[in-house]
This record gives structure tokens, C-alpha cells and sequence, in this order.
């Protein structure tokens, strides 16, 4: 059974890239639209494949969910960790700031009512601007309102809010204490067992016999760390009271949030904000050092293995850089030499070529390289950006291979991007199909591949090569025309411009993103087309566009 628990959940995001202008008069700020309105939901252990053109949107989404780049609309909610681990700024804030977050959010959702209200009364008349201002409006009223209902809750409606929000808040600060007591017990149980090593070691040492100055250093090393030991202990007992109050603390405040919520339950208002609750940590309300918390846990291999290396660095100096970074070692300490090899040695790479530099590489062994360095610090997210597509065939499918061994080993989740169809399938649990920043279908590789709805998908599709004899001379489609440009889209379905299914409505009314099958879903009018028992479509696709449309 596929596991189901969500590591990552994309809803409307959007990315718009500012295009400068071109004078001081021009007064309409353009964007190039990258990402529209994605929401998809990623699985802890899962392979999600993403496909499409190039200038799609592809890498840009790979990006954005690392915060690589700041997104424009939507949220971005990862669940590889609780709040308490990380204990966002945002969090303390909104509970502090819970009527401003309130005024905010009824202050964006009156701006944007009154441009749709403007945009209606125009109708076909409204300007390109008018409709993009009221879109980013309405983007904002909703980046407001989950902002706030995803912490408050229920307690969003209430009369005295600010009731709500101070109990929530004493809640929140007795789990981020504890969470930090543990983690301190932690720390300081390894400083104990690495001073205890330590000890043993000298205490073998004298066993063994050794000289007199040997002796002496040997002794006053072991007094060094009999002291730190000793420190380390006492150190521990404190921890280890601290934690037994905190933990009574916070069942004080979890049964003060209880007491109130059960007053208020039932009131059907109530009780619909509480289903906003959510306990994931939303990425773009991050600060910077926050962010570099969760780093260890979302990593990125790139796509050109050449460039994404630093030429005056050794492999063993590439992949030490981010176990050091994050504390996962000392610089200088025995035991990460002997990690990094051995997590050479998981990625194919042999011993002595430790210190070597990257240009005594060849390219497959460059992108083993890069992937070592990306699973050294034990993500739990890999955005793979078409990291085998400057590689040669042959090479690509030891690094496939590679990397579905690694998945399987570490229960690794992978974002996959490429161009290649047949990669994507072979590799992918799910698949996404991109166009022009939209997701125009979605849903299992076993699906996507064997009954496409979208005629994007199935033009896609019809063009892998191929020697299968009951498919070679399968119909191929010829998508007609260029791809529009990102910054002034089509109006309607952004497809209907090369689409050989369009109809009038496709080029007037945005198509809605339907579940035609359980976990699959389309963005296209005309999902209901089926292909036959040869895989064509059952009208002919090589008539005019207009005898296809009638």
C-alpha cells in the first residue's frame, strides 16, 4: 500500500518574475508568469515526476519549494517536522498580532471584492492590468486568511479572539521548550558517550605500556575529559529536571486550549475555521536562519554536473562542507572522513578518489559527486533537476539506477524533472505534465502513460521514440505554432493556441482542474474524448483545426 502521509503540500502557488521597464512612462508592470495556480501534494517515500517543455515552469516550481526563490502567491506547507522543531517566528507573531493578522486579512479581501466587482462591470472590456490587479488581489486575501486560520483555527471567529490567541500562544512556547530541552539531552548525552570514548581510548593506550612522555600526556588528556565528562553529567541532571516541568507545563496549556475549544464546539462557524488548522511549517513565511535550519532536510541535485562543482575544492572537501555546516561533524574529526567515504562508497565512488578535484572526473562521476553531496546531510527531500540529461544514455541509466537504490535504502522523496518521457517513467510513482507554468494533468505513471486526457499529454506522448512493432507506426501529433510567451498568456486555456481539440470555450473560459479518476486529474474541456484500442483519438486528428473544433 502507497504510503499517504504528506512531506510537502503546494496550494495555488504562484512565481512572477518582475520585467523592467522599459521608460519612465510606462506605467503597467509586466511578469513573466512562471508558475499559475499549482497545488499538488507530495508523499513521504515518493517519486513525483514532472514533465514538459522546456520554459515550462519545471525547475522554477524545483526552486521555489526550496525557497530558492521567493514565491509570489499560494503556500508552500512542509511536514517533515513539527512547528516545535523548528519554532517559526511567524507562528509566535500571529498569536501576539492575532486582531492586526484579522484586519489584514478583511483589509486584502475588501481591495480585492471591489476589483472584481470593477472587472465584472467591464466585462470583455477590462484591461489586461485590471484583470492581473485583481488576481494578485485575490491572491493576497487568501495568503492573508490562511496565514491566520491556519494557526487560529476556530479561535478566528470567536468574540474575544484575543483569549483564544494568548492560550494557543502559551500552548505553542511550552511545546517549542521542551522541544529544545530534548534536543539539548541529546547534545549532551553525545558529549558524554564521545568523552567516555575518549577516556577508554587512554586507558587502553597505558594498558598497552607506552614512555614516560607519552604517559604524561595520556594522563592529563584523561583528566581533561573526566572533568568534561563530569561537567556533561551534572549538566544532564539539570536537563533532566528542566524537562520533567516543562512537560507538565505544557499539559496545563494543551488542557487550557482544550477547555476553551470545547466550549465553543458546535457552533457551526467554529467548528469550519477548525478544519484550517495546520500543523506545517509554511517555507515562504520562513526568515533566513530558520530556513537554514530545514536545509539538511531539502537538497537539490542540478542538472549540469559541470558547473554546479566548485573547481578548487576536493570531492572529500565538497561533500564535508555541508556536514560541517550543519553540525553533523567537526572540522577535522576522524569519524567524517570515515562517513564521507562510506557515503562515497553508496554513490559508486571509490576511496582515493577523496582528494581529488573535480576536473580528474568524467561526467557520470561528477553527478555521483553531486549526489553524494546532496545525501550526505540526510534529506528527506531531493529536488532532482533533469540531473541525467547531460549525461549519455548509458550513463543515465547507472544514475537512475543509483538513484532509486539510494530512495529505497534511505526513504529519500524525490521532486524528478526532465524533458525524457521514458526517464520519467521508468522512475516516477506519480507524474505531473506542465505547460506554461499550469498543471494540465496529473496522476500515476501507470495512468498518465495508458490513458492520457489531455491533449497536451497525448501529443507528448505520441512523440517517444520508439521499436515497439504494435506502436511504430502509431500516429504522431504535431503540436502547430510556438509556445505564447509567458508574459502575456492566451486568454482561456493557455493551450488552445496549438491544441488540436479547441473549441470556442477553450479559447474564452479557463478549463477547471477535474478528477476524471480517483488521484487523476485534468485541466481541459474536453476530458471526455477517449482514445481507441490503437491509442488514436476517435475523431481524426489530422483534420483542419477548424473541422476538429466543429
Amino acid at each position: 500500500m502507497p504510503n499517504t502521509r504528506k512531506l510537502l503540500s503546494i496550494t495555488n502557488l504562484k512565481k512572477y518574475f518582475p520585467i523592467a521597464k522599459n521608460s519612465i512612462f510606462q506605467k503597467e508592470q509586466l511578469y513573466v508568469r512562471a508558475n499559475e495556480e499549482i497545488s499538488i501534494d507530495i508523499h513521504e517515500g515518493e517519486t513525483f515526476g514532472l514533465v514538459g517543455e522546456s520554459g515550462c515552469g519545471k525547475s522554477t516550481l524545483g526552486r521555489v519549494l526550496l525557497q530558492l526563490y521567493d514565491q509570489t502567491a499560494g503556500s508552500t506547507l512542509y511536514y517533515g517536522r513539527t512547528l516545535a522543531d523548528v519554532a517559526p517566528s511567524y507562528v509566535e507573531y500571529t498569536l501576539k498580532n492575532a486582531t492586526k493578522m484579522i484586519e489584514r486579512y478583511q483589509k486584502a479581501k475588501a481591495k480585492a471584492d471591489a476589483l472584481s466587482l470593477e472587472c465584472n462591470q467591464l466585462g470583455d472590456g477590462a484591461s489586461f492590468f485590471q484583470i492581473q490587479a485583481r488576481n494578485l488581489a485575490l491572491a493576497e486575501t487568501e495568503t492573508a486568511f490562511f496565514d491566520v486560520a491556519k494557526i487560529l483555527g476556530g479561535f478566528m471567529t470567536v468574540p474575544n479572539v484575543t483569549e483564544g490567541a494568548t492560550l494557543l500562544l502559551n500552548k505553542y512556547q511550552a511545546d517549542v521548550k521542551l522541544t529544545e530541552l530534548r534536543r539539548k539531552l541529546l547534545e549532551v548525552d553525545a558529549e558524554i558517550d564521545y568523552a567516555s570514548s575518549v577516556i577508554e581510548e587512554c586507558r587502553e593506550e597505558k594498558k598497552n605500556g607506552c614512555s614516560e612522555k607519552k604517559q604524561k600526556k595520556l594522563d592529563k588528556r584523561l583528566m581533561k575529559f573526566e572533568k568534561r565528562r563530569a561537567k556533561y553529567e551534572s549538566d544532564k541532571a539539570g536537563i533532566e529536571s528542566a524537562i520533567t516541568a516543562a512537560t507538565q507545563a505544557q499539559k496545563m496549556a494543551n488542557d487550557a486550549v482544550e477547555s476553551l475549544r470545547a466550549r465553543y464546539r458546535g457552533i457551526p462557524l467554529f467548528d469550519e475555521y477548525e478544519g484550517y488548522l495546520d500543523d506545517g511549517i509554511d517555507l515562504a513565511r520562513l526568515k533566513y536562519s530558520e530556513m537554514r535550519f530545514l536545509r539538511k532536510d531539502l537538497q537539490i541535485i542540478f542538472q549540469d554536473p559541470y558547473s554546479s562543482l566548485n573547481p578548487r575544492m576536493t570531492v572529500g572537501q565538497i561533500i564535508e562542507e555541508g556536514l560541517v555546516t550543519h553540525n553533523y561533524f567537526k572540522h577535522g574529526s576522524p569519524k567524517m572522513k570515515e562517513y564521507i567515504l562510506d557515503v562515497m562508497r553508496q554513490c559508486g565512488l571509490q576511496d582515493y578518489m577523496l582528494h581529488r578535484y573535480p576536473h580528474q572526473f568524467s561526467g557520470g562521476q561528477r553527478q555521483r559527486i553531486c549526489i553524494a553531496r546532496a545525501l550526505a546531510v540526510k534529506p528527506k527531500f531531493v529536488v532532482c533537476d533533469e540531473c541525467v540529461s547531460a549525461l549519455d544514455v548509458s550513463i543515465q541509466s547507472q544514475i537512475i539506477n543509483l538513484l532509486e537504490e539510494l530512495k529505497e535504502k534511505e526513504n529519500l522523496t524525490y521532486l524528478f524533472i526532465s524533458h525524457d518521457l521514458s526517464v520519467v517513467r521508468y522512475i516516477s510513482d506519480r507524474i505531473g505534465v506542465m505547460y506554461l507554468g499550469n498543471l494540465v494533468e496529473l496522476g500515476d505513471a501507470k495512468t498518465i502513460f495508458e490513458d492520457p486526457r489531455h491533449p497536451y499529454t497525448v501529443a507528448l506522448l505520441s512523440s517517444i521514440p520508439t521499436t515497439d512493432a504494435d506502436n511504430v507506426n502509431k500516429e504522431r501529433i504535431i503540436l502547430e505554432g510556438n509556445i505564447p510567451s509567458p508574459i502575456r498568456p492566451p486568454e482561456g486555456c493557455k493551450f488552445h493556441t496549438r491544441c488540436f481539440m479547441a473549441c470556442d470555450k477553450c479559447m474564452r473560459v479557463p478549463p477547471p482542474t477535474v478528477e476524471v479518476e480517483p488521484g487523476h486529474f485534468v485541466a481541459c474541456h474536453n476530458i471526455d474524448r477517449k482514445l481507441d484500442e490503437n491509442g488514436k483519438f476517435l475523431f481524426d486528428v489530422a483534420t483542419s483545426k477548424r473541422e476538429a473544433r466543429s
